[in-house]
């Protein structure tokens, strides 16, 4: 369980990892609005769709690593970000130390009344260039879904098929030094696609509204598998300007995801177990 106050008050040891420890920006907040009391709450508040609904079955948490600026780069479905909140849930719960993941949202989320407020004070970052690059110096660990909206739009046929790849990741690991983690998260894409987009409705900005195929989740059972890490500090940082340099990097970070998805629908034994 997160200790709320340890979080906030603990002074910080020599040698000890930013992207464990709270950055207090004042008033209990960090400056993204990150509150460690409203994030242990959710812990509890999730734990039991982690461990009874979802049954999440976790495995490679062992290539995350224990400290410094970190990227996991996984794939994206569904109505609403569930499969984003169990691979957080996972993250936090099974990383040793703990590390709290900061996912990086569609600009179009923090305008949400209210939902974007509670995304905020969960660790939720919107998807800048200058929030990325703040959380990786600081030695956090982020969490990108480089399909974007393509891949909760894309239709149920094509599910675990990557969808358009944003390259972003790629540069930001470069520039900043940051260990890229592949991470398949398999389940979610039958637990709760989405039936019809109503693209002529856009609600504070996103692309359509969803109309889910179930009133909520199926309890189809989560398999999170995280790949070996893949590292950058061979390439200079002048490189993170180099096109071609990024392109080559976020390929090899589909081919590794891709990987990973085939691994995971081939081991798993069914939708519900």
């Amino acid at each position: 369980m997160i200790n709320a106050h340890a979080m906030a008050d603990a002074p910080r040891p020599p040698g000890a990892s930013p992207s464990r420890l709270f950055h207090d920006a004042g008033h209990g907040y960090d400056v993204f609005g990150l509150r460690p009391a409203t994030l242990a709450r959710a812990v509890a508040l999730g734990r039991p769709l982690y461990q009874r609904y979802f049954r999440v079955d976790s495995r490679g948490i062992e290539h995350i690593p224990a400290s410094g600026p970190v990227i996991v780069v996984a794939n994206h479905s569904g109505v609403l970000p569930v499969d984003g909140a169990m691979l957080c849930l996972d993250l936090l719960l099974r990383s040793s130390p703990s590390r709290i993941p900061r996912a990086v949202a569609d600009r179009f989320l923090p305008l949400l009344p209210f939902a974007g407020t509670l995304l905020s004070r969960l660790g939720v970052v919107a998807g800048t260039r200058a929030n990325a690059r703040c959380l990786l110096e600081r030695g956090e660990l982020l969490v990108v879904f480089p399909e974007g909206v393509a891949g909760v739009a894309k239709p149920f046929r094509d599910r675990y098929r990557l969808q358009a790849w944003r390259v972003g990741h790629a540069e930001l690991a470069v520039r900043h030094r940051a260990t890229i983690v592949p991470a398949a998260v398999i389940g979610a894409e039958e637990s709760w696609p989405v039936a019809l987009r109503l693209r002529g409705m856009r609600p504070f900005g996103a692309p359509y509204l969803p109309v889910p195929a179930s009133a909520l989740p199926l309890p189809v059972r989560y398999h999170i598998h995280y790949g070996e890490p893949i590292h950058v500090d061979h390439l200079p940082v002048a490189d993170a300007d180099d096109p071609d340099v990024v392109a080559d990097l976020a390929a090899r970070v589909r081919d590794a995801l891709e990987e990973l998805i085939e691994r995971g629908l081939t081991a798993r034994r069914g939708l519900f177990r």
